[in-house]
């Protein structure tokens, strides 16, 4: 319960990753596996602050999140 699973997979080259909670209770993290190790890196760490702030639990839409991360991490 509440661990972090990673996988590579390909996705819409407009897609970097995504985080999904499963019914354990666990993080899916879908990282696109046609970007480089750098950028793999980078989204990984960004999905992980999402999953450390608690943003699935957050009545917001993703959206919204996404604009919150982006401002906390500038």
């Amino acid at each position: 319960m509440n661990d972090i699973v990673v996988r590579l997979m390909p996705l819409p080259l407009h897609v970097r990753a995504f985080t999904v909670v499963d019914a354990q209770g666990d993080y899916n993290v879908y990282i696109n596996e046609t970007m480089s190790y750098e950028q793999r890196r980078r989204s990984f760490a960004h999905e992980k602050r999402h999953i450390e702030r608690d943003d699935f639990s957050k009545d917001l839409r993703a959206t919204e999140i996404e604009r919150l991360a982006a401002s906390a991490e500038s």
